[in-house]
This record gives C-alpha cells, structure tokens and sequence, in this order.
C-alpha cells in the first residue's frame, strides 16, 4: 500500500556485487548542471564499479569483476 507522498519517493536500490538501482521521479546531472536524456525512464541503475563503458550508467560489466555485499547499517550521528 502506498501511502501519501511515498509515490512521488526516489528509491536507491544498492545492489550486491553491482550498481545502484534508482525508481521514482528523479533526474540526473553532471558536475555542471547538464541533465542526462533519460527518454522518459522511471528506473535506472548507476555503476558503482567504474568497468561501465556507459557511465554513469550501469552495462553489466561488473559481473566477476567487482565484489561489495550491501548490507544496510545506521551511519553515525550526523556532526554539526
């Protein structure tokens, strides 16, 4: 069941031994503030290991190449 604004989250999905799954409404730009033509897309998955020839997008050519499980933890309180 979704609830209030839960529809209009962005959800990042950490993959084991992969890229980053993101869904919902999002955009993504580069370090000058140029947004990447997604062509309407409401999931993609980011590379998180650098082997992509498509990055930052995810090609699959991490597969044996690259090894993190995630595992979800608390980080530490933020410092202010």
């Amino acid at each position: 069941m979704v609830k209030g604004n839960d529809m209009n989250k962005t959800k990042l999905t950490v993959n084991s031994n992969g890229s980053v799954k993101v869904e919902g409404d999002f955009e993504i730009v580069d370090m000058q503030g140029n947004v990447y033509g997604l062509q309407g897309r409401t999931v993609v998955s980011l590379c998180r290991c650098g082997h992509s020839a498509n990055k930052p997008f995810c090609d699959g050519a991490h597969k044996g190449k690259f090894e993190h499980e995630a595992t979800a933890f608390e980080l530490p309180p933020r410092k202010v």
